[in-house]
């Protein structure tokens, strides 16, 4: 049996794995058999109350901020036709820390529950912003003008991000928890208020999975097999903009998962879009709970955040893909 045809057993295997793997291990180590009967059978043993209450949620976090950060960063690829695209292009994370530091510093929001929000609109108002630069002038919102504009956007967002913390130390303590990219202190209850955002954007996707396909061979090309490009790159940024910024909001910055997830795809499916889409859902997921578990474990009790593991991980993919001779999207 060829690899490919082990790709979608494997990655289910690897999300049932990091799933175990996430309700049993941590400070407090827990057999697979307690944590099944705690998920299953409920009870008010302590081990139970650490699975339900601190070690679920948390999980949940990681399934779908993995999975909407892997189907974005596929996606992206394919409208910038950038193989080294990642959700950052668009300067969603950017925008998304903008709107927390607004929120912290002019104590509109007194925690995470609070300012999630403004790190969605944040992400969104950029892309919004991207898209809009990007489209003036001669040939419309094209991939490398996108790029350009994302990068430009980025960097001067961050520099107000910075003049804004530099400024004030309280507003810096606050950020730098959600800044490094944690499933931790999150509760169910982001889940459900992320959820609508997150089947919208993966439809949107979806949807445009044969467009994207098209595009891969040129706007020409695409054209000509009867696609309408702009209507396509549209749809499917604005899909990739409602992931991500569900994501970050959710998560915080995690970085390297939308990079490293659609080129480990690739090399597993060959069915275009419509089985690298759900198939990067499925490898994000997994990489972004085992990150979460690694990081329990390399310096236990203490705790590595996710978004420092992933970065661990997706740098040597990030120096591979650019010594790469040739790279496809």
């Amino acid at each position: 049996m060829s690899v490919k045809r082990l790709a979608w057993p494997a990655a289910t295997l690897a999300v049932a794995a990091a799933v175990l793997l996430s309700l049993a291990v941590g400070t407090r180590a827990i057999p697979p058999s307690e944590v099944l009967n705690a998920l299953f059978h409920g009870g008010s043993s302590p081990d139970a109350l650490v699975v339900r209450s601190l070690r679920l949620p948390r999980t949940e976090i990681g399934l779908t901020a993995g999975a909407a950060l892997g189907v974005a960063g596929a996606a992206l690829q394919a409208v910038t036709r950038n193989p080294l695209a990642d959700p950052g292009i668009l300067g969603l994370s950017q925008g998304a820390a903008a709107g927390v530091v607004l929120a912290i510093a002019t104590g509109l929001a007194g925690g995470f529950s609070g300012y999630v929000w403004y790190a969605f609109a944040g992400a969104v108002l950029a892309a919004c912003l991207v898209y809009g630069i990007a489209a003036r002038g001669r040939g419309g919102a094209s991939p490398v003008k996108l790029a350009l504009a994302g990068t430009a956007l980025s960097a001067m967002t961050a520099g107000g991000t910075t003049v804004v913390l530099t400024s004030s130390s309280a507003t810096l303590d606050q950020f730098r928890f959600w800044q490094v990219g944690s499933l931790s202190g999150r509760d169910t209850g982001t889940v459900v208020e992320m959820l609508p955002f997150l089947l919208a954007g993966a439809l949107l996707v979806l949807v445009c999975a044969r467009g994207l396909d098209a595009l891969a061979l040129g706007d020409e090309t695409a054209r000509a097999l009867g696609h309408r490009v702009g209507v396509v790159r549209v749809c499917a940024a604005l899909g990739a903009t409602l992931l991500v910024a569900s994501a970050v909001a959710a998560a915080g910055p995690i970085a390297f998962v939308g990079l490293a997830v659609p080129h480990l795809a690739r090399r597993l499916t060959s069915g275009g879009h419509r089985s690298l889409l759900p198939l990067s859902a499925l490898l994000g997921a997994a990489l972004l709970v085992g990150a979460d578990v690694a990081g329990r474990v390399v310096r236990s009790p203490a705790e590595v955040p996710a978004g420092v593991m992933t970065a661990l991980v997706g740098v040597p993919v990030l120096v591979v893909l650019v010594r790469r001779k040739a790279t496809a999207v």
